[in-house]
């Protein structure tokens, strides 16, 4: 746990609509080129821990930041928890560390995010705004399209009528369970990892706001013409990453992304889950260095 505690310790903080933010910021130091990372659901910013180290000797900033209601950020209780409000929250930090360009590192629920953030740098660019311009995007494992998202049971219950009781009255043990199930068979997480993903959602009472995080699901499914537009109409690089055996968004969401996506660019690893990050690192992190050295300019 010791790295776990020293990332919450050498974490920053900044003010979101009143509400504390935690993110982390690294890289060379040197002028140059910006990734933000914005990662999934119910997770938060460690899940980029096992990378960490070769994205800040790759890019000049890395900045990754635990979205409200996430992680060590804040969880209030009567807050309206919106895709646009987490993409909000990323253009805040960016515009008050002065940073007008910038690539992106997706996943999950993040992916979501990442599809809110260029559907409105395409829009700027549109009317000659050339503020926060997203110069590429990396997407991981993620509900891209709503006809191919399988969410798991608990997702279902959380979105659900019951929503509210079952955050609240959820276990440690059927958490891990859950979050276990979208892992590859053979690159399952440990006890000390489902640990640590457990401290993450609990912190700050943030279980019994489960039920209000989890309407994105609804969202994509409202927003889906400017999201998969998004993707469909963007002229930045884009590479998608993804974990074959994942249940959630694994190998079917690749297929529908291919007939969707012109050329696509798409890195599939076939023995790894919906997390690549934490369960194939170094292949994942090569993929994203690759798409970065050859792809974007």
């Amino acid at each position: 746990m010791e790295e776990f505690a020293s990332w919450r310790a050498t974490g920053r903080r900044f003010t979101h609509r009143g509400h504390q933010i935690f993110w982390r910021d690294g890289g060379t130091g040197t002028d140059g080129e910006v990734l933000l990372c914005i990662h999934g659901f119910p997770t938060a910013s460690w899940d980029w821990h096992a990378i960490w180290p070769g994205l800040c000797t790759r890019f000049a900033r890395v900045i990754a930041a635990d979205m409200i209601g996430f992680g060590w950020s804040a969880k209030p209780r009567n807050y309206d928890y919106t895709i646009a409000d987490q993409a909000d929250l990323h253009e805040q930090l960016l515009r008050e560390h002065g940073i007008g360009r910038y690539h992106i590192l997706a996943h999950d629920y993040g992916d979501t995010v990442a599809q809110e953030l260029l559907a409105r740098a395409d829009d700027r660019r549109g009317h000659g705004d050339d503020s926060l311009v997203v110069e590429s995007v990396c997407l991981l494992n993620g509900g891209l399209f709503p006809e191919t998202h399988r969410p798991r049971p608990v997702q279902r219950l959380l979105a659900g009528p019951a929503g509210p009781l079952v955050g609240v009255l959820g276990s440690e043990r059927t958490f891990a369970r859950s979050l276990a199930g979208v892992f590859g068979p053979e690159t399952k997480p440990d006890a000390e990892a489902l640990a640590q993903f457990w401290i993450l959602w609990c912190s700050k009472h943030g279980k019994r706001n489960g039920h209000k995080l989890i309407r994105y699901m609804a969202e994509r499914r409202k927003f889906r013409e400017r999201w998969v537009g998004a993707l469909r109409e963007t002229t930045v690089p884009l590479r998608l990453i993804d974990g074959s055996l994942d249940p959630v968004s694994g190998a079917h969401m690749v297929e529908r992304y291919r007939e969707l996506i012109p050329d696509p660019d798409v890195v599939e690893l076939p023995k790894v889950g919906h997390y690549p990050q934490l369960e194939a690192a170094e292949q994942t992190l090569q993929a994203i260095l690759e798409f970065h050295g050859t792809r974007v300019r």
